[in-house]
């Protein structure tokens, strides 16, 4: 980390509700790094009165005064030294971990936790709450893991290795849910083990651990065929029209996602301010994807004009600023599987299966070029978009029928 991308601050205060019965308050410093700030006891206290909190120092000229203050400027001292070691051995900067540094605590193993920790102090503003809410539950299987496996709460990142991630696998593989969700499939399972190794690799990066205990570790992910809605299936959920509100609601921002190929979250932050005039004169969608923070500018079809234009003065969007009512992608889901029971549509439909026919039956079936696909779906890659590749083979096999009719016809 460059130092030039740490703003650092010391200063010293006095926490006034902790004076003791001779009326003095015991001084703290306060170590602020990025805007994050970390206290240590000073062991030492003052009467308030005689303490400027402006400048964090003691008043007056009093011998016992000058020496506090001297007392006071050597700690600082202290705490900007380690926080220079930090810097000089390139090592993460952090509040916490300077005040370990300062205090002795840093020669201490880094335990797992405490890397989850500073994992999460880091990612946090950088991650996309969805994802954060990933980590968080892959960190819950960690400590249900260490429980039961070593009977620990924690463990030393020393003593991570081959068999502790093999073993943490199995543990995966094993493990029963007691509430009404599924067992992990292989691809969930990849996907906590994909997460515990970014966490380790910042570790090995940090220094805080000699060698990488993944590098002989090998993820296998099954391939998985992205479910879409044949045109058909569209046909049928965009005739049906719904009494119940919620249904229809639920509905009509499914289908906005089939001509948008918007993901739920980025649906669900999508607000009139996201609606600009193109150099074409039509109506585009203007934003960032929440996953990748990837921008996209999407056209606007007809369709998905009319369903948009549909919310205009709906209370709940108003009340949001959004162009639709927001729900919970929960709900949303829970909703879909009861439209395709009505409209008698045999796949588990979920609001992603929305983005995935934007993919295939509404693009790239329609002759849409993948690299066209691949930017209004904000895919960082284009490798990505290429698992629709097989979307792109059928309608080169339709075309190439259409014209070997026509050959017949010539030649016949």
């Amino acid at each position: 980390m460059k130092a030039q991308q740490n703003t650092f601050g010391v200063m010293f205060y006095l926490r006034k509700y902790k004076a003791t019965a001779n009326g003095k308050a015991p001084i703290y410093a306060r170590i602020t790094v990025n805007g994050k700030r970390r206290d240590v006891s000073v062991k030492m206290s003052i009467e308030p009165e005689n303490w400027n909190a402006g400048k964090g120092m003691a008043k007056g000229s009093r011998q016992e005064v000058t020496k506090l203050n001297s007392f006071l400027e050597q700690y600082r001292s202290g705490i900007v030294e380690s926080y220079q070691q930090q810097l000089l051995q390139k090592k993460p900067v952090t509040a916490d971990l300077i005040r370990s540094r300062f205090v002795g605590e840093d020669s201490l193993d880094i335990t797992l936790n405490k890397l989850m920790e500073y994992h999460n102090s880091e990612q946090e503003v950088k991650l996309a709450a969805g994802t954060m809410k990933n980590y968080y539950t892959t960190q819950a299987y960690i400590r249900r893991f260490l429980k039961e496996k070593y009977r620990r709460t924690d463990i030393a990142l020393s003593e991570l290795n081959y068999t502790f991630i093999s073993d943490f696998e199995g543990y995966l593989r094993r493990y029963s849910p007691k509430d009404h969700h599924k067992p992990l499939n292989n691809n969930g399972i990849m996907k906590h083990i994909e997460r515990l190794r970014k966490m380790v690799n910042m570790a090995v990066t940090a220094d805080w651990l000699p060698k990488d205990p993944f590098s002989k570790f090998r993820k296998h992910f099954d391939k998985v065929e992205r479910e879409s809605l044949n045109r058909d299936e569209l046909a049928t959920l965009e005739n049906k029209q719904f009494r119940i509100e919620r249904l229809q609601q639920v509905l009509d921002m499914f289908l906005f996602s089939c001509y948008t190929g918007l993901a739920y979250i980025d649906l669900t932050e999508l607000t009139p301010g996201n609606i600009i005039t193109g150099m074409d004169g039509n109506l585009w969608i203007s934003t960032n994807r929440a996953k990748t923070e990837t921008s996209v500018r999407i056209p606007i079809l007809p369709k998905a004009k009319e369903l948009m234009e549909k919310y205009r003065d709906d209370p709940r969007a108003g009340a949001n600023g959004t162009v639709f009512p927001v729900i919970t992608n929960q709900r949303m889901n829970g909703y879909l599987k009861e439209i395709a029971e009505i409209c008698g549509i045999s796949k588990d439909l979920t609001f992603h299966i929305a983005r995935h026919t934007f993919a295939t039956t509404v693009t790239l079936s329609n002759g849409v070029p993948i690299e066209s696909v691949s930017k209004m779906l904000g895919h960082t890659s284009i490798r990505t978009t290429q698992i629709y590749a097989k979307v792109v083979e059928s309608k080169l096999s339709e075309d190439m029928g259409r014209l070997q009719e026509r050959l017949n016809a010539t030649l016949g």
